[in-house]
This record gives structure tokens, C-alpha cells and sequence, in this order.
């Protein structure tokens, strides 16, 4: 596949190491340079130098031709006159936008074909919200994914002494749980993947990502660690456009606290929130956290745009009392470093937001991609089309399938109907399959098993 990525940021710098790995063509357009002459150095991609909105700069990175453009610069106005610029030229097929203005975003009928024709809008400050929001929902949890508009979700949590699994075979979690259908996906242990089968032990820090109906997440949790109750008091540290999204998104159901430091945000946050306390003054303040009872809070949340002050802020909080501390990580050589200290979980806004942009590159009929581990792995939701003569999956059991290396079959989506996989499962046409890929040098691999051959009609 031809792809123009426009902006060679951290998500656009990320997405072209991703991209790269997969045979595709990739061009990146950036106004800098040295950026470009960094990246060129060690990534097998070609380079265009000037601004991604003009028809001279596209037609250089090779527009006429290309199968998408992938607009992520860090202006939404130079994203979006990108995208009507490579449909009004050059015809491109699919044009994929990040906008984060939410003076865009509230109105739809902007986006239209015959208006600013996008075809797929990025929110990064939506999709860091919603991330947020599931793992406030699931206490406990280092990751939330969901799958199926939210049937089925992918769970990662760590191993703790005293879960009733733990030190047990895989095998006996049906008998802990004869009426729970569940199924573990992967096990990182030490930071390397374990295959898991039945005869393994869970070991106490291991990072175990399942798979279960929704419904049926929490108890599941309980079998790996304690259970942890749930949380009622939130302080976010930053009121920008993220930190201001996971306050209103919270706020019906939690109490929150937002702190800021800017005297003229704060006013705007205090006329904009309903429930939500609004701070004025330094997250990384001792003496403000100890006085807004920094012991007693669930989770703090630290959300500004600063990577060092979040990360500071965060281990101030956690060292002060915090129950658990959520910490926003722009620069991904930060975040190996700091979430196996005092911070419990760092978000990373370019992991999650490629993970999107993954689900309209990939091949097949590929409804919702997460990348995961770094990037390292991807879990994948699928739906077979066809039948047992034009398919590879569509008629077969599970144990008939040839699954690429480190590949598993988590669950399987039919209507509304959950089915946790097993080895004699069958799967149907039209079915969503849910995958965990260790390595993603194997996703072309899965991408062809959901081909659909010629036969088929």
C-alpha cells in the first residue's frame, strides 16, 4: 500500500517506523529537515521537505498515485485543507485526519464529502479520555480494550501473591470459575511473552492479558489478584484540552478535582464543569496535595502537557498517598523508565492513538486495532466473510486454523452472542474474531488468513 504521512511528530515519526515493518511505501512529509534526516537515517522510507498542505509538496511525495494520506501534523487547519486538497487534486481514495479542536469536532456535517471530505477523524484527545474512563471503570487494571461496540474486552492486570490463580495451572481456571468463560490471550513475564497452554503457571508479577465478556471482567480480575474496590475520588493534574475532557467525562460518576496553574484557565474550567472543584495552583505542591487530602485520593490523573511535570507531580502524589497514579507520557523513551517505579500506569498518547490509525491500514475487513507492549504487539478484532471454499478461517475449528506464530484466538463475536475461543470452535462467516499478535512481523500473515479468496461472491 502507497501511504503519505504528513507530519513527522511523535505519532507521525511512530506510525512510519510501524508502517515500515509491513511492506509498505511509505513518504513523510515535515517543514524540518534535520527531523527528516533523522528519521531517513534509520527507517527505510522517503522523505519530502516542505508544508504538507500545499498541491506542490503532495504531488512530490507522490499524490497522483498514492492509496492514502494520513494527515497528522500539529495543525488541524493544515490537516484538514491536506485532506481537501489530496480530494480535490489527486482523488486520493482514503484521507485520515487528526483533529483535535473541539470547536471542530461538535460539528459532524464539517466532515461531509462535500464539505471538508475526510474519512476517518483522530481525536487523540478522545481516545487518551476514553482510555482513561475504562481504566477508572476496572480497578486494578494496567489496560482496557475494547472490542465489539464493547462486548468483550481485552484486560491486562499483574499477578499479585494471594490471587487464587496464581501458582496454579492455567488449566484449573475453569474449575476456580465452572459458570465464567474466559480466556488468557498472553503472559509477559520479565518483559518476554510466554505462549500460553494449558499446563502454565501463573507467576506472581507476571502482566496476563485475557479476554472475557464484559460483564465478567471484575471476576475474572479476582482470580489473578485482590480485587481492588472502587474508586470515588479523582484529582487531575492539568486543565487543558485532555485533562478538561477527563474531567467532564468523570464527573457524573466520580468526585473530582482538577488543579491548574494558569488563573485564567481555571476561571474558564470553573464556568465549563459542573461538579467538578477547581484548583488554582501547582500539581507538584506539597503543601496543596496534603491540604486537598492527597491520602484519601483513588487516583491521580496527570494530564498536562509536560512530560518531567507530570512525571514529578506523580511520584509526589504516590509517595504522599495516592492510591494510584495515572501519569500522560508524550516521549515513548520515557515510559519503560518510570511505570515500574512509583507510577502505576503511563499513558502514552502516539501508542494510543496509532493503534486507531492501524485499523483503516490494514488489510482485510479490519474493524478495531490496539497496539500494545510499545508497539511490539497488536491485538486485532477481524470479521471472516466467504465460505469453507473462498476463506482460510470461515467452516474451520480453531485447531484446524494455521495461526501465525504467537498468534491466539481470544473470542469470537456472533450478533450479540460472546463465545470465549476454544480449540474445537468454529468459526462462521461474518463473525468478529478477536486476535493477540506477540509479534507484529507476523500481522501481514494474520491479515491474509481474512482475505477472502476469488471464489467467493
Amino acid at each position: 500500500m502507497k501511504i503519505i504521512i504528513l507530519g513527522a511528530g511523535q505519532v507521525g515519526s511512530s506510525l512510519a517506523e510501524n508502517l515500515t515493518t509491513e511492506a509498505n511505501d511509505i513518504t513523510l512529509v515535515d517543514h524540518n529537515p534535520d527531523l527528516l534526516r533523522a528519521l531517513q537515517d534509520h527507517l527505510d522510507i522517503r522523505t519530502v521537505q516542505g508544508e504538507a498542505s500545499y498541491p506542490e509538496v503532495l504531488a512530490s511525495a507522490g499524490a497522483d498515485d498514492a492509496d492514502m494520506i494520513i494527515a497528522v501534523t500539529d495543525s488541524d487547519e493544515t490537516n484538514m485543507i491536506a485532506c481537501q486538497v489530496a480530494y480535490t487534486i489527486f482523488h486520493t481514495p482514503t484521507k485520515i485526519a487528526r483533529v483535535r479542536a473541539v470547536e471542530y469536532l461538535n460539528h459532524g456535517s464539517l466532515f461531509a464529502q462535500e464539505a471538508l471530505p475526510i474519512d476517518v477523524l483522530i481525536s487523540p484527545e478522545q481516545l487518551i479520555t476514553d482510555n482513561i474512563r475504562r481504566l477508572i471503570e476496572t480497578p486494578g487494571a494496567l489496560q482496557v480494550l475494547d472490542f465489539a461496540d464493547g462486548q468483550v474486552q481485552l484486560v491486562g492486570v499483574r499477578a499479585y501473591y494471594g490471587g487464587p490463580l496464581v501458582g496454579n495451572e492455567l488449566r484449573r481456571l475453569r474449575e476456580h470459575m465452572p459458570n465464567i468463560d474466559t480466556r488468557v490471550a498472553a503472559i509477559y513475564r520479565r518483559n518476554r511473552a510466554i505462549i500460553p497452554e494449558g499446563h502454565t503457571v501463573i507467576e506472581a508479577d507476571d502482566e496476563v492479558f485475557f479476554i472475557a465478556a464484559k460483564k465478567d471482567i471484575r471476576a475474572v480480575m479476582g482470580e489473578l489478584r485482590k480485587v481492588d474496590d472502587a474508586y470515588k475520588r479523582i484529582i487531575v493534574a492539568g486543565g487543558g484540552n485532555i485533562g478538561r475532557r477527563v474531567a467532564k467525562t468523570l464527573e457524573r460518576m466520580y468526585q473530582v478535582k482538577v488543579i491548574d496553574h494558569n488563573a485564567a484557565r481555571t476561571q474558564l474550567l470553573s464556568s465549563e464543569l459542573e461538579s467538578s472543584i477547581v484548583l488554582y495552583g501547582d500539581a507538584a505542591d506539597q503543601d496543596l496535595l496534603l491540604e486537598e487530602n492527597i491520602e484519601n485520593t483513588d487516583v491521580y490523573c496527570a494530564l498536562t502537557n509536560d512530560d518531567e511535570a507530570n512525571i514529578l507531580s506523580s511520584m509526589l502524589a504516590k509517595r504522599l498517598g495516592a492510591r494510584k497514579v495515572m501519569t500522560l507520557i508524550n516521549r515513548a523513551a520515557y515510559v519503560d523508565l518510570v511505570q515500574s517505579g512509583d507510577i502505576d500506569i503511563a499513558i502514552s498518547p502516539q501508542q494510543v492513538t496509532i493503534g486507531s490509525l492501524l485499523t483503516h491500514v490494514r488489510r482485510g475487513d479490519v474493524v478495531r486495532v490496539h497496539s500494545l507492549r510499545r508497539g511490539a504487539a497488536e491485538a486485532i478484532e477481524a470479521v471472516a466473510h466467504g465460505d469453507a471454499n473462498s476463506s482460510k478461517v470461515v467452516g474451520r475449528r480453531i485447531e484446524e486454523l494455521k495461526l501465525p506464530p504467537g498468534t491466539t484466538i481470544g473470542a469470537i463475536v456472533r450478533g450479540n452472542e460472546v463465545i470465549i475461543a476454544h480449540h474445537d470452535t468454529r468459526i462462521e462467516s461474518e463473525d468478529h474474531v478477536i486476535l493477540f499478535v506477540i509479534d507484529k512481523k507476523y500481522i501481514v500473515d494474520v491479515e491474509k488468513l481474512f482475505q477472502v479468496g476469488f471464489t467467493f461472491i
